[in-house]
């Protein structure tokens, strides 16, 4: 009987054991400062996309706040539009969102409160040039039929931010352009989120 009773003791020993480190697992690390948010949108996402960049305005979520609000960082969309839509967009959410919103021009270095919107029939890439953001608007091979393609944007991200300091959002209705670039993001450590039906 007492050998029983020990032997119990001993189950119940090892399952607090896994518990505790269960627990101490899930403990999240502490918020990483987000760098960058990169959206990716298809050709009927205008009116969501429009929803999303109204309503984003400073303090992120789980960005710590010390004495002041920080400034939102540099948020990069490319949506399926034809060229001198994308301009005209861009103007629309300017005109309508708490950030600034513009057009993306090839070289420029990204400003934070600010949204860059990719032109119509190019790519947006983006590069990490110490602690400043180059953005890259070029011509290429359509992706998925696309061009502008999200997966040019995404796999430019995932392959510079691997410290989970990226965010990346999709949303629905985009085929598949977009999920092997938002899949690597993930991967590399990036948060990311995706529209639900």
């Amino acid at each position: 009987m007492d050998n029983n009773k020990a032997v119990s003791a001993l189950k119940m020993a090892e399952q607090l054991k896994a518990q505790t480190s269960a627990i101490k697992a899930a403990i999240k690390k502490p918020p990483v400062k987000i760098e960058l948010i990169a959206i990716g949108s298809s050709t009927g996402g205008t009116e969501a996309l429009g929803s999303l960049l109204r309503n984003l305005r400073a303090p992120l979520p789980g960005i710590v706040i010390v004495q002041h609000i920080p400034p939102l960082p540099p948020i990069f969309v490319v949506q399926h539009i034809p060229p001198g839509f994308s301009k005209l967009f861009a103007e629309r959410m300017n005109g309508e969102c708490v950030l600034s919103a513009k057009e993306a021009v090839n070289g420029e270095m990204a400003k934070p409160n600010t949204i860059y919107i990719a032109p119509g029939e190019l790519h947006m890439s983006i590069k990490k040039i110490g602690d400043a953001i180059k953005i890259n608007c070029h011509m290429g091979p359509k992706l998925h039929a696309c061009r502008p393609a999200v997966d040019v944007l995404f796999h430019s991200v995932a392959r510079q931010w691997t410290n989970g300091a990226a965010l990346g959002v999709i949303l629905t209705g985009i085929g598949h352009d977009g999920t092997q670039g938002l899949l690597e993001m993930k991967r590399n450590g990036s948060p990311t989120i995706g529209q639900d039906a």
